[in-house]
């Protein structure tokens, strides 16, 4: 199969009807994170043979790794309506308290970035994910009087990137908390395999590689990059991916072999080249890439740590030998003796 080009039959679809079918729609398509997988599909199994409403849920694990995907794949298994939201939206519990008394039972409730989610709202759903009901409070001051509503028994799916910003309360009344993690590239090439079926894609084995290996392991970074490659593919090429069709597209897109884009070279290259390989704060390394500093710490940091190129240390941050290595310079405290690269001689040497 590795000389065959994959041609999809959907590929007279339109294209954004394609696009927004990438997601998987049920548990036996959605690609990698076994364990948890397996796991979901038990508590899910289990209360359809209740006949009761699962287990709430919580998903944590960085971005793009399908925690929304998940959390639908959740409501499709169960047969249920979701109503979608997100934490930062539910400022006022009065807003929490409207949408779960909307609720039917067995309905899905999902709230990405629960972690965000205002504290009085948050103590309020304490009661209504333990009790299943509501307090709502008329009036103000000596006055005001708290009136319990029923709220039908519903499945809260909650979605984070910070798990560690979520109170214990809220925390521990979750029946089932699921870490997701980083995709190997073997699982990013079914992802893409599937995605380019999808989109109408002619793609080749090695073309699927490389742009699985420059993906930082989470396949919506993996599918982004795909469209980008086919765009050039279509072109500048001749429709088809290959490795170098996929290189070519990259190259332009500034995507390099490990899959750091620009922002990604821009923070490494001041550390490097302007402060010597640190250690230097962050707020510094933000006004000297020119973004702003949880920018820095959110989107890029992140998977320079996890590539070994940058460290976080309590005087700041510092380039790694690797770090220095991948911009094409000699680590400091290395020097050249005949061709080889040897260490320099410390105080410490005898």
């Amino acid at each position: 199969m590795d000389g065959e080009a994959l041609v999809s039959p959907y590929a007279e679809v339109d294209e954004r009807e394609v696009e927004s079918s990438l997601r998987p729609r049920r548990l036996a398509d959605f690609v990698g994170q076994v364990r948890v997988r397996e796991q979901l599909e038990l508590v899910l199994e289990s209360a359809r043979r209740r006949g009761r409403p699962p287990d709430h849920v919580l998903l944590s694990g960085p971005p793009g790794l399908g925690k929304t995907s998940l959390a639908l794949i959740i409501a499709a298994e169960l047969g249920a309506p979701v109503r979608v939201t997100s934490g930062p939206a539910i400022e006022r519990a009065g807003d929490l308290a409207a949408l779960l008394s909307s609720l039917a039972e067995g309905d899905v409730l999902f709230i990405d970035e629960i972690h965000r989610i205002a504290r009085p709202a948050e103590e309020l759903l304490y009661v209504a994910m333990e009790d299943f009901r509501v307090d709502v409070v008329v009036g103000k001051g000596h006055g005001a009087t708290a009136i319990p509503l029923e709220v039908a028994p519903f499945t809260l799916v909650g979605a984070t990137t910070r798990s560690g910003l979520l109170t214990g309360p809220l925390r521990d009344r979750f029946g089932f908390v699921a870490h997701m993690d980083f995709y190997s590239a073997a699982e990013l090439e079914q992802v893409l395999r599937r995605s380019a079926d999808l989109l109408g894609v002619a793609v080749l084995a090695d073309g699927t590689s490389e742009i699985a290996g420059r993906s930082r392991g989470t396949p919506r970074i993996a599918n982004r990059l795909l469209r980008r490659v086919r765009d050039f593919a279509e072109v500048r090429a001749d429709g088809v991916v290959t490795r170098e069709v996929a290189r070519a597209a990259l190259a332009v897109y500034d995507v390099d072999e490990l899959g750091l884009d620009r922002l990604d070279r821009s923070v490494l290259d001041a550390l490097i080249r302007r402060f010597g390989g640190g250690p230097v704060g962050v707020s510094t390394i933000a006004v000297a890439v020119g973004e702003e500093v949880q920018t820095v710490e959110e989107v890029a940091e992140p998977f320079l740590v996890r590539a070994g190129l940058l460290a976080r240390t309590p005087r700041g941050r510092v380039a790694t030998d690797a770090g220095w290595t991948h911009l094409g310079l000699q680590p400091p405290g290395v020097a050249r003796v005949g061709g080889s690269t040897t260490p320099e001689h410390t105080l410490f040497d005898n």
